[in-house]
């Protein structure tokens, strides 16, 4: 006796039985389908033609074509979504208003304010023409090199070469210092000398200690300059220019220079940081009590 199987409904309008898993599975494998689809049809055509004309327009703002790559590749993940949507059959439910505005109410309603103050503040980097990718920037929290600005965060590399993901809104409402440039970075270092130094041979000394470096550059030279008058002793400061710090040791440049000066220093009979040395006068007293004892 043969036996019929007969798809079931569910008051919801979901198929059950045989022809509904048919139909589940369809539905999902046209999701799939039309999802990778349209993905790697951005990714590898979408994405490098529309990146390949932002670097041929801005070929000194490595900044936009990062950018661009990153926002043009979350274009393409929400265009594969939507075709996957399309692949499912589902296609008539994008039309519906309703529908569209409670997706985005549930996702901004999700999001942090956090996460869209970074996104926004993402946008300003970006569009900062002072504010570049391979840039070395200083900041309260640090200093390192821009490597790529992201929605949320800025990748910055250390002198350590440690890389650190620094929220954009602390790069938007903080200051930041760009004196350096890209080719070049410029280390500065205070020491205190006696008053009763040469202040000249001192200040000369920092000069040629600097210049012994190979790594440090001829243009700009070096230079040394007094900076305060201290309370004890003279604050001088020396200045010198590396390459690229990506190139160099900073730590390592900073330590010989240090260890240079300190030998120089003492073939010159110069004296650094000198202690702290204050002279007192005055007269001191000292009253003595006669103490009798009671027989």
């Amino acid at each position: 006796m043969a036996h019929t199987v007969v798809a079931q409904t569910l008051p919801s309008g979901v198929p059950t039985g045989l022809a509904g898993l048919e139909e589940v599975a369809l539905r999902t494998l046209g999701f799939f389908v039309g999802a990778i689809l349209i993905y790697t049809v951005g990714r590898l055509l979408v994405v490098p033609t529309v990146a390949g004309l932002v670097r041929s327009r801005n070929r000194n703002n490595p900044t936009i074509e990062t950018a661009t790559e990153t926002y043009v590749h979350v274009l393409v993940v929400v265009a594969a979504a939507v075709a996957g949507v399309i692949g499912a059959g589902y296609g008539g439910a994008l039309t519906d208003a309703s529908i569209v505005i409670a997706a985005i109410s549930l996702v901004v309603g999700a999001a942090s304010q956090n996460v869209i103050g970074s996104l926004v503040s993402g946008l300003f980097l970006i569009a900062d023409p002072d504010f570049n990718v391979g840039d070395w920037i200083a900041w309260s929290g640090g200093e390192g090199t821009v490597e790529s600005v992201d929605f949320r965060v800025t990748r910055v590399r250390t002198i350590n070469n440690e890389t650190v993901t620094v929220p954009n809104t602390e790069l938007t409402t903080n200051a930041l210092t760009r004196p350096y440039g890209r080719e070049r970075y410029r280390i500065t270092e205070q020491l205190d000398v006696a008053y009763a130094d040469d202040a000249e041979l001192a200040l000369m000394t920092l000069v040629e200690t600097a210049r012994e470096d190979d790594r440090v550059l001829d243009d700009p030279p070096p230079n040394a300059r007094i900076v305060a008058f201290g309370g004890t002793a003279l604050t001088i400061q020396a200045e010198y220019w590396v390459s690229d710090p990506m190139d160099v040791n900073l730590v390592e440049v900073r330590s010989d220079f240090r260890r240079r000066v300190k030998r120089r220093f003492d073939e010159e009979g110069l004296t650094l940081g000198p202690a702290s040395t204050h002279e007192l006068s005055g007269d001191l007293s000292v009253d003595v009590a006669e103490r009798v004892d009671a027989e």
